[in-house]
């Protein structure tokens, strides 16, 4: 008897840590090229675009342009990109890869293996919508560009979603 009481108070306390996180939305926490942590939880109060991704990744590298150009649009304003490069790769090498391809946004060095704080990660690339608030509300398996973006905010917003 009282093992299942202590089963049940177990239970109760994971589902109090579970609805706590979730009220205060996700997060996780990532080093930089430069080894300066990062979490989704400093960039509250503005939207996240989260791409997961590798440098030998052929739609990753499609995309690359379009997540620039978002980022630099709306970096200041309203949105950012967060790019998780998903290799076990030299800094170096990953470092010239970035400054290779313009990328401005911060590029973070998740591993080979990350933590699916968002949601699964069952293919590069893998891009999670985050809003202001730290709430998941999309995800996108494969390409994804700046137009479609922008274009999920202004509906979310639209259907009485967040309003930043």
């Amino acid at each position: 008897m009282m093992r299942v009481y202590k089963n049940i108070i177990i239970g109760l306390l994971l589902l109090m840590h579970i609805q706590a996180t979730a009220a205060s939305g996700v997060d996780f926490s990532y080093p930089d090229l430069d080894g300066k942590l990062h979490r989704l939880s400093d960039y509250r109060g503005k939207w996240v675009v989260v791409n997961y991704w590798a440098t030998w990744c052929p739609p990753c590298l499609e995309e690359l342009p379009e997540l620039e150009v978002f980022h630099n649009s709306h970096k200041d304003r309203d949105a950012l990109v967060l790019g998780l490069n998903m290799e076990d790769i030299e800094v170096g090498r990953l470092r010239a890869f970035v400054r290779e391809h313009s990328l401005s946004y911060p590029v973070l060095r998740v591993g080979g293996r990350p933590e699916e704080v968002l949601g699964a990660v069952p293919g590069l690339p893998t891009t999670f919508l985050v809003t202001p608030d730290g709430e998941v509300v999309a995800r996108q398996i494969g390409f994804i560009d700046g137009k479609s973006i922008e274009s999920f905010i202004a509906n979310y917003k639209n259907a009485g979603g967040e309003n930043p």
